[in-house]
């Protein structure tokens, strides 16, 4: 099933990037160093046994005390340009400290081919004209589970009712993540997600839409995690018919699909859930679609 809503409300959030600092495969897993700040801050290094020794740079918030919590794992986008993947750093700051004090501890994986954990670029889509948006999902969503496995071991970590968060390419990757089922997660939150847009450097040109629109049902037909999709009108790399269209498919093969298409943000409606002033957009929507899911 699928539900439409449009919500238009206002926000005030800080949002400050996500850094992380070098290291080598021969370094021990796990935090580094000691929790800084109010959302006691802190870099791990989560191993990734798909690709051999390499480690995943990660940041970690938390709410104090070392009691067991639950889990969020927020997964970044992909920049469009292939010089600036090198360079990306996770800007979802005021998502984490919105969620820290819902009481999760926050996990902000850099997956392979991004910013310091590096590697091989694995979500490619090949050409255009034969993009393979559902393996490109999947190559994500395996991060993504590395993340759980890993972090839902640790002691300050509830073993379940993981929710699972992504923005762009990192929404796509959770859409494709859903289509395994995880035992341990609850619940996504896809905001804007997709791949393929703005594509040739334009604004409400993805590379080929229809493919987008067929990997989104091929994720639904074995998708039985609830989701929530959060869009814009001004969406520059996934214009509203797009959006609709890919959810419909999703949630017509099967998927469980909250669909919500809000009012333009700023002058690209897609930086809405890595803004500052994002929040308070979507937080009412997200509160009552996590108290339906029991989150």
């Amino acid at each position: 099933m699928i539900a439409f809503r449009r919500r238009h409300c206002m926000a005030i959030a800080l949002c400050l990037p996500l850094f992380a600092f070098p290291a080598t495969a021969e370094e021990k897993s796990g935090p580094q160093g000691k929790p800084d700040g109010d959302l006691r801050e802190q870099v791990w290094l989560i191993p990734l046994p798909h690709d051999g020794d390499r480690v995943m740079y990660t940041t970690v918030f938390r709410p104090p005390g070392e009691e067991q919590r639950p889990l969020a794992v927020i997964n970044h986008g992909s920049p469009p340009k292939p010089e600036d993947r090198p360079n990306l750093r996770s800007t979802y700051r005021a998502a984490s400290e919105w969620l820290v004090k819902r009481g999760y501890v926050v996990v902000l994986p850099v997956r392979r081919g991004y910013g310091k954990t590096g590697g091989d670029w694995a979500e490619t889509y090949g050409r255009c004209d034969g993009a393979d948006y559902r393996r490109a999902g999947l190559e994500t969503a395996r991060d993504i589970q590395a993340a759980i496995a890993y972090m839902t071991k640790q002691p300050i970590v509830r073993p379940e009712r993981v929710l699972v968060v992504g923005q762009s390419a990192g929404g796509w990757g959770s859409l494709a993540l859903s289509s395994l089922n995880p035992p341990e997660v609850a619940a996504i939150l896809d905001f804007a997600g997709g791949r393929g847009g703005y594509a040739d450097g334009k604004p409400n040109n993805n590379c080929t839409p229809d493919r987008l629109v067929e990997a989104a049902g091929e994720y639904g037909k074995t998708a039985r995690v609830p989701t929530l999709w959060i869009f814009t009108e001004n969406d520059l790399f996934f214009n509203p018919s797009l959006s609709r269209r890919m959810a419909e498919a999703y949630a017509a093969a099967g998927g469980k699909a909250e669909y919500n298409l809000l009012k333009p943000f700023g002058k690209d409606g897609h930086t809405l859930f890595s803004s500052a002033d994002g929040v308070g957009r979507w937080r009412e929507i997200v509160e009552k679609f996590l108290g339906a899911n029991g989150l």
